[in-house]
């Protein structure tokens, strides 16, 4: 299949350009960012040898409902969708913080529970508790964001004390993810589905807090199937889950965790099969709609130039 696992550019004011483990990002005339969601797939920090057909389509078209769902809430960086697979924005100044919210016990925070260790970013978490169970109330789990290699746990008084954001700044952004969580939250559940954690990223433009990147994709957020969540709670059975999850338990199941010396195991193309209908089905599930798959019979990286440029002729 026709996939995308690199893209290299030169559009007219572009003054860089970052490529992101799966995103390539453009920044035009120090004001704007063209962010080109790719085909790659990463997981523990290091990027997956095969592309995943359609995945960055999923994740860009994800992204772009759930900016336009929340804007109500915070101003985003969106300003148009102009191909399947971009989103062209304003650029802000990112704070060096992504936020991460959980209203489950799962994934990385269970593995870290599980170990012993009950206190995750400063937060105390109750003795007791069940992989997948739902916390009383959601909690907020932040992380630095590294430049290259892994993200690191850091408390809210941590970031504070180190002056990463301030502590105004800090207030405003825990309550907007807690706001935003909901609200995925509450779309989640009008398709069947639970929004068991996610991240969110802020930025600034002089005094005002944005939403940056993407929102409630599977590469940012995990879901359980709403249905089947009590059933397999109870019975200690693993959970129905639509995110990227998937694919590290797949990757752990056959000795990768990212760490020196381990090989990723062979992708082959029925497991990059899987991998991509998993996230088609996601798309259907968390937006309601029917997929319907760009047009790949071409040159996809040219599709995108065109579709990149006509729109920029018409806005810088």
């Amino acid at each position: 299949m026709n996939v995308l696992t690199r893209t290299d550019f030169n559009f007219a004011g572009q003054t860089k350009v970052y490529h992101g483990k799966v995103r390539d990002v453009y920044f035009i005339d120090d004001k704007y960012l063209v962010m080109v969601a790719t085909d790659r797939i990463s997981a523990f920090d290091v990027i997956l040898p095969e592309g995943i057909p359609y995945k960055g389509q999923v994740l860009n078209q994800i992204a772009s409902a759930f900016l336009d769902e929340t804007a109500d809430i915070v101003p985003n960086w969106k300003i148009a969708t102009p191909d399947p697979m971009v989103t062209v924005g304003h650029l802000c100044k990112p704070f060096p913080v992504e936020m991460i919210i959980r209203g489950y016990l799962t994934g990385s925070s269970w593995r870290t529970y599980k170990s012993g260790q009950h206190t995750i970013c400063g937060v105390q978490i109750p003795d007791g508790m069940k992989e997948h169970q739902r916390f009383d109330e959601p909690v907020i789990t932040p992380t630095t964001k590294a430049e290259e290699g892994h993200d690191e746990d850091i408390s809210r008084d941590e970031i504070i004390r180190q002056g990463l954001i301030s502590e105004s700044d800090y207030i405003q952004i825990e309550d907007i993810t807690r706001k935003l969580f909901r609200r995925g939250t509450e779309i989640a559940a009008k398709h069947g589905l639970i929004l068991v954690d996610t991240k969110y990223e802020f930025g600034k433009i002089g005094d005002t807090i944005y939403l940056m990147d993407e929102i409630h994709t599977p590469d940012s957020s995990r879901y359980f199937i709403a249905d089947r969540y009590e059933e397999c709670f109870a019975k200690g059975l693993p959970q129905k889950q639509l995110s990227k999850e998937f694919v590290r338990e797949w990757l752990m199941e056959n000795g990768f965790q990212g760490k020196e010396g381990q090989k990723i195991p062979e992708m082959t193309p029925a497991i990059v099969k899987n991998i991509s209908d998993r996230y088609i089905e996601l798309f259907e599930k968390v937006t309601g709609e029917k997929f319907v798959k760009a047009d790949d019979s071409d040159d996809i990286i040219k599709r995108i130039e065109n579709n990149i440029n006509n729109f920029l002729k018409q806005y810088r």
